[in-house]
């Protein structure tokens, strides 16, 4: 019978290969290298599903299958898991033929493949967080240092400064201010190339027309207007905003039964940096809410006041980067303008 699906588990070098017949069953395995695959996978006729989980490299073998003429499906992980025959007994051929399966339901959620564009602009980003989490280390190793022989810092990063600058001034021996110094030195490096990085995402934003619209939301600015479009596009693959929202983990979590629906703490799925992101922007929008007079303030502004008195802070957040994820997602798929009485 006709290959109707095909399952890959992707690795480093070892691809394991699972092949579905039109009934459902298992009609072929192999196990192939990384050259080898990519030989094979040109000789696959052309429209064949070939499914992936959407782990490191997908993207990328994702585009290959779509230069030969295949059609790409990518999953995450936690919905191919349930379709293991045995969840003790995980091996390669085993979730390469529970990717298959997957793959081959009617009510599966795929992830879209990105394009070489938008993971060049997702890597500047990935590159700017890794330099922002060592800048805090290599600060933080330099104060734990200091504080051995009787240096306490203050919090902030000008106070590390004008400590390092005077260092002459403490009881600290030579060859200890050598290794400070060397510290030093790579903290300033580091702090320099997360200056590089976002002076090349705000180049980024400032030259997407998409991005300077989304950048006319309050609490909404280069780094998160960026990150949208190279993460969703133009966001046609969500049905509507809600979709949106309901994947960036914004929305309450159900555990609903009978009948009676109980909603929980919001689920925290999918993007964590862009969730991140939009929770921040909404520190901004909230601060500016409140400190902009009730007869100068926008009707979303007016919303955000009557949501901060009756709710915690934190929910208040929540809520106001759920609605920035709405009219992100309406301005992208309808290339709309921003317009603050739209939703009256």
């Amino acid at each position: 019978m006709r290959t109707i699906t095909i399952g890959i588990d992707l690795a480093k070098s070892l691809f394991s290969v699972c092949e579905l017949d039109s009934t459902g069953r298992v009609a072929q395995r192999r196990d192939l290298r990384r050259e080898a695959f990519g030989q094979w996978l040109a000789q696959v006729p052309q429209g064949t599903v070939v499914a992936m989980e959407a782990c490191s490299g997908a993207h990328h073998w994702g585009r290959r299958c779509l230069d030969a003429g295949l059609q790409p499906r990518l999953m995450a992980a936690q919905f191919v898991s349930p379709f293991r025959k045995r969840q003790v007994a995980k091996n390669d051929r085993n979730d390469a033929e529970a990717i298959a399966i997957a793959a081959s339901q009617g009510s599966m959620r795929f992830v879209p493949v990105k394009t070489l564009e938008q993971q060049a602009r997702l890597a500047e980003h990935r590159v700017r967080e890794g330099y922002k989490v060592e800048g805090l280390a290599v600060s933080n190793r330099l104060r734990g240092v200091l504080a051995e022989f009787g240096v306490a810092i203050p919090h902030s990063d000008a106070a590390l400064r004008r400590t390092l600058a005077n260092l002459s001034e403490w009881p600290i021996p030579q060859r200890l201010q050598t290794l400070l110094l060397d510290l030093q030195q790579h903290w300033h490096h580091v702090g320099e190339q997360r200056a590089a990085c976002d002076a090349r995402i705000a180049a980024n934003a400032k030259a997407d027309a998409r991005c300077q619209r989304l950048q006319r939301m309050i609490g909404v600015g280069p780094l998160t207007a960026d990150a949208l479009v190279a993460t969703i596009g133009n966001g046609t693959d969500f049905k509507n905003g809600r979709q949106l929202a309901a994947w960036l983990g914004l929305t309450p979590a159900q555990h609903s039964s009978g009948g009676k629906a109980r909603l929980g703490r919001i689920t925290r799925r999918g993007d964590s940096y862009l969730r991140t992101l939009l929770i921040q922007g909404a520190r901004s929008s909230l601060q500016r809410a409140q400190a902009t007079p009730r007869e100068r303030a926008t009707p979303e502004q007016i919303w955000i006041r009557d949501l901060a008195s009756r709710l915690p802070f934190g929910k208040v957040l929540v809520a106001i980067a759920n609605k920035h994820a709405r009219q992100a997602w309406a301005m992208l798929a309808r290339g709309e303008d921003y317009d603050p009485n739209a939703w009256l």
